[in-house]
């Protein structure tokens, strides 16, 4: 193979080399090489990607992964890819450094041109061997993540497999549409144990997502551990969504620290969430002095939205309330090397103008004090903000079609406001990219106050038009405010039979299949929407594609949602898995004390599950963003 290191020339110029460039060994047999392979089934589709005619490279017992740096964290790519190859195909890939590229290897280069960006990528397989060419590590991480996919889709077993394990022939030239591109797991109401938050790492992180927010605290948990205030473990992380009188549902520093670790591993960059000034039942439960009544409100399970504010009535709590924002804030900041903190900031009809303003004013401080970008849901757009600040926008129909009429709700009102004030955007919009919404009526899991989601749903929307009226105008975020996208997989139905309140029979899965059963397949659908440049994207060809990668869940022990619509090439196992918490193992009616009643969760605002519930202005459906 004809090896190239250039640097200097944009994207678009190295696509057209690399694209165009033959291989020495195969150019003059041009004329007589087969047709090119069919495409592979990539996901998300790359900007340029050329199958080629010929023979693919084989992985063999003799194969080396040749790193072109002696960079630790770029050599530690090519650690990653023999880990990630060796269980299928018993092979222990060598892992060398040299400072040129060989033949009969996978070669990683992380010396590319420099306008390939951080994530960007080439990638190049034939007969002679496989290059993966970027501007550091990180795209590396990214082009080795398609070179997986490139492989059968049996790779992906935790067991050996009878192989071969032929790459198949490609140019491909590829980056990402933008920057941020995230995933939200809702540890507050259902806990999920450091193993299985890394668990979920990898499988997001398979699909090129680069961001992790986990949502650490609400009503029903405290889920980080803080130093000085050990009140908000001991007692704000007993309860769940349906769960009492619990230990060790959170995280201690040290947890914390290797879910970050784990997740740089992988190119991830972990957000946490300190919700307020609502979703705050938990530190109501755990600090007297943040309710007006300096009482502690009892430990909450159930399943209520808009019950809890900080007390902000007065001189002394709203000081009480300060005092404590900032030694929580401060102590996750010091925790956390990513650049944002999110404070939560929505569902708080409740509250005044005033009392809202001064819960921002404080966590906002604070957090830009200790040097991070505050992040917030849109509704951070009603009060004073820093400019750069990031609002996530959760969204739906009713209010793209409210905009610029004489009813625009008061979700676009708050990102005008955002607007206004400099800030940027992630898009979430709750009816194409909340995975917690059921694909239909038969989805055991989740809620559907955003109405059904289906796999096609969470594909076909452009985050550009996102804010934008019905017919794709007059958007309100401009392109050049989007940061990016993010997926929410929320928690406040993670059980079966979700359409009613759980009972003490309820089946409650464990928290990763749940979150696979929901994830997979609109997980790699909004992967693809972030990655992918709009004109690349369509349907038809997108559900061809997602269908192959079925087998690789099914390889990898993924629990996915056959969905329908989608051509699945195997027969999908129907949905199996432990069906009971991990601690203690018990069901929501063993796990309370003896001589107390059964569990019976408090019914949701005295009514159905997909109830509208009331804004401070007007009926709305204002369930979790």
């Amino acid at each position: 193979m004809r090896w190239l290191r250039r640097r200097g020339r944009c994207l678009a110029a190295l696509t057209t080399v690399v694209l165009a460039l033959p291989l020495s060994d195969t150019a003059s047999q041009a004329a007589t090489a087969p047709p090119p392979a069919a495409p592979s089934a990539l996901v998300p589709q790359p900007v340029s990607h050329l199958p080629l005619g010929g023979g693919g490279f084989t992985l063999t017992p003799r194969t080396r992964i040749v790193v072109l740096s002696q960079k630790p964290a770029e050599v530690g790519i090519g650690t990653y890819l023999a880990t990630v190859l060796a269980p299928a195909t018993g092979h222990t890939l060598p892992v060398v450094t040299a400072s040129r590229a060989q033949r009969q290897a996978v070669v990683l280069d992380p010396d590319g041109p420099e306008k390939l960006g951080a994530e960007g990528y080439t990638l190049s397989s034939d007969k002679d061997g496989v290059v993966v060419r970027a501007h550091g590590a990180e795209g590396l991480f990214r082009g080795v993540q398609t070179l997986r996919q490139l492989l059968p889709a049996a790779v992906e077993s935790p067991t050996r497999q009878p192989g071969p394990w032929t790459v198949s022939p490609v140019r491909i030239s590829d980056a990402p549409r933008y920057a941020y591109r995230g995933v939200m797991l809702d540890v507050a109401r259902r806990f999920y144990p450091v193993s299985q938050v890394k668990r979920y790492i990898d499988q997001a992180a398979a699909y090129k997502i680069n961001t992790l927010h986990l949502h650490l605290t609400d009503d029903q948990g405290w889920r980080i551990a803080i130093d000085a205030i050990p009140e908000l473990t001991t007692v704000g992380a007993s309860t769940q969504s349906g769960f009492t009188h619990g230990s060790g549902w959170y995280y201690s520093a040290a947890d914390y620290k290797e879910i970050v670790a784990y997740a740089q591993s992988r190119f991830m960059t972990v957000v946490p969430e300190l919700d307020g000034p609502g979703h705050t039942r938990a530190a109501l439960a755990s600090v007297p002095g943040l309710n007006c009544d300096d009482k502690a409100k009892p430990p909450y399970s159930g399943f209520d939205v808009g019950i809890s504010l900080y007390c902000l009535e007065d001189e002394r709590h709203t000081t009480n309330t300060t005092r404590f924002l900032r030694t929580v804030i401060t102590a996750v900041a010091k925790l956390t090397p990513g650049p944002y903190v999110h404070l939560g900031g929505d569902e708080t009809p409740q509250a005044t103008p005033s009392e809202y303003a001064a819960y921002v004013e404080a966590a906002t401080s604070t957090t830009t004090a200790r040097q991070k970008t505050v992040m917030g849901w849109h509704q951070l757009g009603q009060a004073a903000i820093p400019a750069g600040s990031l609002m996530q926008y959760w969204g739906q129909e009713g209010d793209r079609e409210s905009i610029d009429t004489a009813d625009e709700t008061e979700t676009i009102g708050f990102v005008r406001s955002g607007v206004a004030q400099g800030a940027t955007f992630v898009m979430s919009p709750s009816d194409h990219a909340y995975l917690d919404m059921k694909y239909d009526a038969s989805t055991p899991y989740g809620l559907s106050w955003s109405g059904y989601v289906p796999v096609r749903k969470s594909y076909e929307w452009d985050p550009a038009k996102a804010t934008a009226k019905p017919d794709g105008t007059g958007s309100i975020v401009p392109a050049g405010r989007i940061a990016g996208v993010e997926a929410a997989l929320w928690a406040d139905r993670a059980y079966e039979d979700s359409n009613a309140l759980p009972t003490p029979t309820t089946r409650w899965p464990e928290p990763h299949v749940y979150a696979e059963y929901m994830s997979f397949p609109r997980l790699p659908a909004i992967a693809e929407v972030g990655w992918t440049p709009q004109s690349a994207r369509d349907w038809e060809d997108f559900r061809r594609r997602l269908a192959r990668q079925g087998p690789r869940w099914t390889a990898a022990g993924i629990g996915y949602h056959p969905a329908p619509g989608i051509p699945w090439p195997d027969l999908a196992k129907a949905l199996e898995g432990a069906h009971s918490i991990e601690t203690g193992g018990k069901s929501p009616a063993a796990s309370r004390p003896a001589g107390l009643p059964p569990l019976l969760p408090t019914r949701v605002s005295g009514t159905t599950a997909n109830r509208p519930c009331m804004t401070r202005s007007k009926p709305c459906v204002i369930r979790r963003p």
